[in-house]
C-alpha cells in the first residue's frame, strides 16, 4: 500500500517510546474493544476545556447569558470532524501530521512551519502554566512565580507515568476530566439556571452576526476551542494501539473506534464548556466587567452581593481545584505535543527527558518574564494569556490545510480517503476559521 511505502521513508515512528504499545484483544466484543481503544480521545478533549477557554466562556455567559451556547456547539462539532481526520491520518499512514508535513514540504519550508507551530504550542502551554500557577496561588497561597516554576516539574510526573505505561497517562487524564465535570455540574446545579433559556441558547441566532460585541466574543470562544496542537497530538497518539497494519479490516476497526472514542470525549468537553458558560450566565450576568481574571472569579463565588445566597468559600475552593486539574491535564498533553512537533518537523534527537523538559521550558520562560517584569500588576498575566491566542490564530490554517490535503489524497490514504462531501465541508471550515481568526487578530491589536 502507498502509505506503507511512504512510512518506510520517514526516519522514525511518532512517539516511538509508546507507539504500538497498547494491546488490542482479538475476537473481542464491542464494549471490550471500545475500552481498549479509549484514551487518546480524552487527551485530545483536554485541549478543548483548558484554562484558556474558561475566561471566554464565563465572559460569554456573564455578558450575553445563554445566547452564545450555540457557538460552543458549532465549535464542538467542528472539533469532532477535524479530530476524526487527524486520527485517521495517523492510523492509516503511520505518520503524525508533523511528519507528513515534513515529508511533503521539504526541510526549508518545514522548518518555517515548525517555528509557527512551536509558537502555537508555546501559546497553548502559556494558558496551562498560568492556570496551574494561579490555582496554586488561590489554594495554597504560593507566590505566582513559585507556582510557575513548580509547573516545570510536571514533566517528571509525565516521565514516571510513561515508565509504567501509556494507559496510566490516559487514566489520569480521564480522572482529572471527571473532577472538572463534577465541580462544574455541582456549581451549576446550585446556581439554578433557567433551563428553558439554556436549551434555546443552542439554537442559531442572527443577533450574533450583527452585534459586534457578541461576534468578537464568539470569535474568542472559537479561537480558544479549536486549537491546532490537538491535530498533531491526535495523529500521533492514535498510533499507540497495536494493530495489524497489513490488514485493511484491522485499520477500518481502529479508525471506527478512534472516531467513537474521540466523539465521546469531545461530547464531554462540550458539556463542560457549556456548563462553564451556563455558570457565567446564571451567577455572573450583569457583572462581566469585574470578572477579567481567575482570581476575580474565585472571589466572586464567595461574594453574596454577586452570586447571592449560595456564595460560599467551598465553591471558590472547588473552582480552584477544577482550574488546577485543567492546568495539569493540559500540561501533560502540551508536553507530548511539543515532542511530536519537534521530532516530526526537524527530527531533533534528544533523550526523552531532555525533549520533554525543553518543551516545558519553552512555555514557562515567557510567563516567568511576565511575572518578574509586571509582578502582581492587575491583569498582566491574563493579558499574556489573551495575546497568546494570536499565535494560535496564525497556526490554525497551517495545521488544518495540510490535514485536509493529506486525508483527501487518494494516493496517500487509499481506500480510507475522505469522501468528497467531507473534504468540501472541511475546506469551508478552514476558510471560515482563517477569516474569523484574521479578524480576531486585527481586533486584538486594535
Amino acid at each position: 500500500m502507498t502509505h506503507q511505502l511512504l512510512k518506510r521513508k520517514t526516519d522514525e515512528l511518532s512517539l516511538a517510546d509508546i507507539n504500538s504499545t497498547v494491546e488490542i484483544p482479538k475476537n473481542a466484543g464491542f464494549w471490550r474493544l471500545l475500552f481498549s481503544f479509549s484514551g487518546p480521545g480524552a487527551l485530545v478533549a483536554v485541549g478543548y476545556m483548558d484554562p484558556g477557554n474558561w475566561i471566554t466562556s464565563i465572559q460569554g455567559g456573564a455578558q450575553f447569558q445563554y445566547q452564545l451556547l450555540v457557538i460552543i456547539l458549532i465549535s464542538s462539532l467542528t472539533a469532532m470532524l477535524l479530530q476524526y481526520m487527524s486520527a485517521k491520518l495517523g492510523i492509516v499512514t503511520q505518520m503524525d501530521l508533523a511528519q507528513a508535513t515534513r515529508y511533503h514540504t521539504g526541510k526549508k519550508l518545514s522548518f518555517i512551519l515548525w517555528i509557527a507551530t512551536e509558537l502555537a504550542i508555546m501559546a497553548t502551554d502559556i494558558a496551562e502554566v498560568i492556570g496551574s500557577a494561579v490555582a496554586l496561588e488561590l489554594l495554597f497561597g504560593f507566590p505566582l512565580l513559585l507556582g510557575v516554576l513548580i509547573t516545570i516539574f510536571d514533566v517528571l510526573v509525565l516521565l514516571l507515568l510513561m515508565k509504567i505505561g501509556f494507559r496510566k497517562v490516559e487514566a489520569l487524564v480521564v480522572l482529572l476530566i471527571l473532577v472538572i465535570l463534577a465541580v462544574f455540574a455541582y456549581e451549576v446545579a446550585l446556581s439554578q439556571p433557567e433551563w428553558q433559556r439554556v436549551f434555546s441558547g443552542f439554537l442559531p441566532s442572527t443577533r450574533i452576526a450583527f452585534n459586534p460585541e457578541m461576534l468578537t466574543l464568539s470569535l474568542g470562544i472559537i479561537g480558544a476551542t479549536v486549537m491546532p496542537h490537538n491535530l498533531y497530538l491526535h495523529s500521533a497518539i492514535s498510533q499507540t494501539r497495536k494493530i495489524d497494519r497489513n490488514d485493511p479490516k484491522a485499520i477500518h476497526q481502529a479508525i471506527r473506534f478512534a472516531k467513537i472514542d474521540s466523539n465521546i470525549q469531545l461530547t464531554g468537553a462540550f458539556i463542560i464548556n457549556s456548563l462553564i458558560l451556563i455558570l457565567g450566565a446564571s451567577l455572573f450576568f450583569g457583572h462581566a466587567q469585574t470578572l477579567g481574571r481567575f482570581v476575580d472569579l474565585f472571589n466572586a463565588l464567595k461574594d453574596k452581593s454577586i452570586v447571592g445566597a449560595i456564595a460560599s468559600p467551598i465553591l471558590s475552593v472547588l473552582f480552584a481545584v477544577a482550574l488546577l486539574a485543567s492546568g495539569q491535564n493540559s500540561t501533560i498533553t502540551g508536553t507530548l505535543t511539543g515532542q511530536v512537533v519537534m521530532e516530526g518537523f526537524i527530527h531533533l534527537q534528544l533523550p526523552m527527558w531532555a525533549r520533554r523538559l525543553l518543551t516545558r521550558l519553552v512555555a514557562v520562560i515567557p510567563v516567568v518574564i511576565c511575572v518578574i517584569i509586571y509582578g502582581g500588576r492587575e491583569n498582566a498575566v491574563e493579558n499574556l494569556l489573551l495575546y497568546s491566542q494570536v499565535f494560535l490564530s496564525i497556526a490554525l490554517p497551517i495545521s488544518i490545510i495540510p490535514l485536509v490535503l493529506y486525508t483527501s489524497d487518494k494516493k496517500l490514504m487509499g481506500e480510507f480517503v475522505n469522501p468528497k462531501w467531507m473534504s468540501s465541508l472541511t475546506w469551508l471550515i478552514a476558510l471560515l476559521l482563517t477569516l474569523l481568526n484574521l479578524k480576531l487578530i486585527w481586533e486584538t491589536f486594535q
